[in-house]
């Protein structure tokens, strides 16, 4: 049999975790009080997603979560208001955390690479007779990343205060940690993530970044 006639054959037992895992979502989308949940929302069974949070989580149609994916909301919010919003298409990719206060608001078409993180607020250890176990949460922000980003493997997204908003196609590098607005149309690495090329659309090309430290919006 040559290279090109030779085809994948899965492993039987995997058409059984896909069955397991299609009715693991629709059983999401008949129990769990959702503020919404569009079509062919998919989740992996591993996922973990609380039923006291869910009122507080939209999502868009076509939202995958793979394995061992977390949202988490740590305060129930005063107001009906969502507070993780996860529009159509996104796809957030194994072991990821989004944890928001506040608001954490991932835009269309976003997708994310494996373990990457989000959240919108910071531990605090600023007292210092306090035990680092103990003191809780910083006030924190909000975070909105804009349609069609790719954020990279190991990749963290913090907001101490303010507004982080990540600009709409934007890519955020492996292992890269961002804790200020980044313009749209740009890549980022490092730690902490500096611009390293943006899109020039006036010019209609690529042009090597400033290497400057993201700004704060």
């Amino acid at each position: 049999m040559t290279q090109a006639n030779r085809k994948a054959i899965d492993d039987p037992l995997f058409s059984i975790s896909r069955i397991v895992n299609r009715l693991h979502s629709q059983w999401l989308l008949w129990t769990y009080p959702f503020h919404s949940v569009g079509a062919e929302f998919w989740a992996h069974r591993s996922c973990e997603l609380s039923r006291s949070v869910a009122p507080y989580i939209k999502i868009g149609d076509r939202v995958k979560m793979d394995r061992d994916v977390c949202l988490n909301i740590p305060l129930i919010p005063e107001s009906d208001e969502p507070v993780i919003v996860l529009e159509d298409g996104c796809d957030i990719g194994r072991r990821c955390l989004i944890c928001a206060k506040h608001r954490v608001q991932i835009g269309k078409n976003t997708i994310f690479a494996p373990s990457a993180l989000v959240m919108d607020h910071d531990h605090a250890f600023d007292d210092l007779d306090i035990a680092i176990s103990d003191p809780g949460t910083k006030e924190g922000g909000k975070i909105r990343i804009e349609e069609g980003c790719w954020i990279g493997f190991d990749a963290a997204i913090i907001c101490s205060k303010g507004e982080l908003v990540i600009g709409r196609n934007s890519v955020i590098g492996a292992n890269s940690l961002v804790t200020r607005s980044i313009p749209p149309y740009s890549v980022v690495t490092g730690n902490p993530a500096r611009v390293v090329k943006s899109y020039d659309q006036e010019e209609n090309r690529w042009v090597l970044g400033t290497s400057q430290t993201t700004t704060q919006r």
